[in-house]
C-alpha cells in the first residue's frame, strides 16, 4: 500500500522544486542535445556542400554504398529507439525486469549497428578503396558517420551501466566491487559478441561452401567464442536475486535522460541515411 503511495507521489514530468519546473538532469540534457544539433549540423552541411561540387575523377557513392545493409542498420536503430522507450515506460510504472530486459535489448541492438558500421567501413577501405585521407568523400563520410558511431558506442555504454545499476542492493554497504565487475562482465560479453559474429561474417564470406566456412570459423573463433559464452554465464551470474534493490520508479528520471540522448542519436542517423545515403539514388 505504502509503494502505491509512493508511485502516486511521484511525477516524472514535472520537478516543482525548480524554477523552470523541468528537472535538472532533464534540462540539462536537452542543453547538451542542443549543442549535438549544432555540432552535427555542421558535419552534415559540410557533406552536402561537397556532395554538391564534386571534384572531378572522385568516388562515385553508388559504386560505394550498400543500400541493403545501411537500411538493414537503420530499421535495427528504430527497433532499439522503441526498446529503449518501453524501458522508460516500464520504470515509470514501477516494473524493474520489463525495464531491464527491455534495456538489454536497447544494448542488443546498438550492438547489431555498431557491427554493421565496422563491416562497412572495413568493407569500404579494403574492397572499395576508400579511406579517410585518399578522397574528399572518403573524408566527409568517415568524418561524420565516425562520429555518430562513436555517439552510438557511448549510449551503449551508459546502457550498460544503467542496466548493472538497476542490481544494486540497497542492504549491502559494499556494492562497488560487484558493480565494477557486473559491468566489466557486460563489457566483455559485448566486445566478444561483435568479434564472434564478425568472425563468422567474414568466415561465410572468403570460405567457399556452409561446411567449409562454419570449420573455418570454429578453427579461427573457438577461444573468443569460449570466452564469449563464459561471459555470458557470468551475466546470468550476476542478475540473480540478491535482495531489495534501490533502482524503482523514482530514479525513472536518469532513463529518461538516457532516453532523450538515444533518440536523439536515432533522430540524427535518419537525417544521415537521408542526406548521406538516399539522395545519391534520387
Amino acid at each position: 500500500m505504502s509503494s502505491h503511495a509512493a508511485t502516486a507521489t511521484i511525477d516524472h514530468h514535472h520537478d516543482p522544486s525548480t524554477s523552470t519546473g523541468i528537472p535538472n538532469k532533464k534540462l540539462l540534457m536537452w542543453a547538451f542535445l542542443a549543442s549535438d544539433c549544432m555540432f552535427f549540423g555542421a558535419l552534415i552541411s559540410t557533406h552536402l556542400i561537397y556532395r554538391l561540387h564534386p571534384p572531378s575523377g572522385g568516388l562515385d557513392p553508388k559504386d560505394i554504398f550498400s543500400i541493403e545493409l545501411t537500411s538493414f542498420s537503420t530499421f535495427i536503430l528504430l527497433m532499439s529507439s522503441l526498446m529503449m522507450a518501453l524501458a522508460v515506460t516500464a520504470i515509470q510504472k514501477g516494473n524493474l525486469k520489463s525495464c531491464r530486459w527491455s534495456l538489454l535489448m536497447t544494448i542488443f541492438f546498438g550492438m547489431i549497428f555498431l557491427g554493421c558500421q565496422v563491416y562497412e567501413f572495413e568493407h569500404f577501405v579494403h574492397a572499395k578503396n576508400m579511406t579517410l585521407s585518399n578522397s574528399l568523400l572518403g573524408s566527409t563520410f568517415y568524418t561524420l558517420t565516425g562520429t555518430h558511431g562513436c555517439h552510438v558506442a557511448i549510449g551503449v555504454l551508459w546502457l550498460s551501466l544503467m542496466y548493472v545499476r538497476s542490481f544494486k542492493v540497497a542492504s549491502r554497504p559494499s556494492w562497488f566491487n560487484v558493480q565494477l565487475l557486473h559491468a566489466l562482465t557486460l563489457i566483455v560479453v559485448l566486445l566478444l559478441s561483435l568479434k564472434v559474429t564478425l568472425g563468422l561474417v567474414h568466415s561465410l564470406e572468403t570460405v567457399t561452401g556452409f561446411g567449409a566456412a562454419i570449420a573455418d570459423f570454429f578453427s579461427h573463433q573457438s577461444l573468443y567464442l569460449g570466452g564469449f559464452l563464459l561471459s555470458l554465464w557470468g551475466l546470468f551470474w550476476f542478475a540473480r536475486p540478491r535482495g531489495t534493490v534501490q533502482f524503482n520508479e523514482a530514479h525513472a528520471i536518469d532513463v529518461e535522460s538516457m532516453g532523450l540522448y538515444w533518440h536523439f542519436v536515432d533522430i540524427v542517423w535518419i537525417v544521415i541515411f537521408t542526406a548521406v545515403y538516399l539522395l545519391e539514388y534520387i
